[in-house]
């Protein structure tokens, strides 16, 4: 049974070290979003495919890989409503339950969650990176003043290249 665990374990791991070094290899910034793990496993229904995914071990690889390669690495804070936020209009709906998959806007563009969400994060992780946070007006509707982009220190070493 161990070596069983085990071989699944270092699949898990070359499948995740050949996406992260993909993804790093071909995309100069690399835009994820901070999501809590520890909460997002709390759902009894989502939990087992999450832990089987190993987001923190993608993370992980994605930082150290983007340093390694030069690239840079945007993480969008979880607060920023990227399922919600209409890519056309830019209005921010109030709710939006997990059940629904698409919705349409008062504006008359439908979206599906998943992709509008990845839009969002990507313009949001570019207009970041190119000019700063805050770079899309703040909306009413959001209901935070908090940043987009998560505000983390960075460690002494990270950027410089190793010998």
């Amino acid at each position: 049974v161990a070596r069983v665990h085990a071989r699944i374990a270092d699949r898990r791991r070359d499948v995740l070290h050949k996406l992260s070094t993909r993804l790093v290899r071909e995309n100069q910034t690399v835009v994820i979003e901070d999501l809590t793990v520890r909460n997002l496993l709390k759902n009894g229904k989502l939990a087992r495919a999450i832990s089987d995914a190993a987001w923190a071990d993608l993370r992980m690889m994605l930082e150290y890989k983007c340093a390694w390669y030069g690239r840079e690495l945007v993480v969008i804070d979880r607060w920023f409503p990227s399922s919600k936020l209409c890519g056309a209009c830019g209005m921010v709906r109030e709710k939006l339950p997990l059940n629904v998959r698409e919705w349409t806007c008062e504006c008359g563009a439908t979206h599906d969650r998943d992709v509008n969400a990845a839009r969002n994060l990507l313009a949001a992780g570019l207009a970041a990176s190119a000019c700063g946070d805050g770079v899309r007006p703040q909306r009413e509707s959001s209901r935070t003043g908090r940043s987009s982009v998560k505000q983390e220190t960075q460690r002494a070493t990270a950027g410089i290249p190793r010998l």
